[in-house]
């Protein structure tokens, strides 16, 4: 089963991926690990990719499609992943469902992470990212055991330039006013799962895991 998890900025849908990945034995495919990868290994599709990466661009929704696609392939994804960060816009999982349909694939469920906008901006304003592998940390919600310093690999935890209240409130106002109409697209086809991703960590895993039937 190919699961997408779709979620404003801060809504935790990195965190959760990872920790149902761990329980269902399926990758969590996150788009922006998913094309460093292919771009470090050097893919056919990251040689596409690799160009609009170094120039800051937006890499076109075709090679995206056919990036995952690669992946999905993969023998640790025969019985399914996580998808995270990708589709973004409704011409994105238009392409993504005709592209996996023609090899008998689907987005199978989408589970929606619904969260307060100023309950995000604090969750933002709070967060720190590892350096080895971008795992995420909220000072508040979710410390590391060792005060600056990932619980996973032991790297330097560091808040992104971007995590200032300012960028947060435009970049969830950009998920809200474009990313938001996959909700609509999803929901006419019957796949979505809405979960208050305002509970406690464990708490909004446990409605992830009762939604999926898992």
């Amino acid at each position: 089963m190919n699961i997408l998890f779709l979620g404003a900025q801060g809504s935790g849908k990195g965190t959760q991926a990872d920790i149902l990945a761990t329980k269902v034995g399926v990758p969590h495919v996150a788009s922006g690990d998913l094309l460093r990868a292919a771009i470090a290994q050097n893919t056919s599709v990251g040689k596409q990719a690799k160009p609009y990466y170094d120039r800051g661009d937006l890499v076109p929704d075709s090679i995206m499609v056919e990036m995952f696609l690669e992946r999905l392939d993969e023998v640790d994804a025969k019985k399914g992943a996580l998808l995270d960060g990708f589709p973004r816009t409704l011409a994105q999982a238009e392409a993504l469902d005709q592209a996996l349909g023609r090899v008998g694939k689907a987005v199978d469920q989408v589970i929606y992470l619904k969260a307060d906008p100023n309950v995000l901006v604090q969750r933002l304003a709070n967060r720190y990212i590892c350096q080895a592998h971008q795992h995420p940390y909220n000072i508040i919600t979710n410390p590391p055991k060792k005060p600056g310093v990932c619980d996973l690999d032991g790297s330097t935890l560091y808040q992104r330039s971007d995590d200032t209240e300012e960028a947060v409130r435009r970049r969830l106002e950009i998920f809200f006013s474009e990313t938001i109409k996959l909700l609509e697209y999803y929901r006419e086809k019957g796949k979505v799962q809405e979960i208050d991703a305002e509970q406690p960590i464990a708490e909004v895993t446990a409605a992830i895991m009762r939604a999926l039937s898992l």
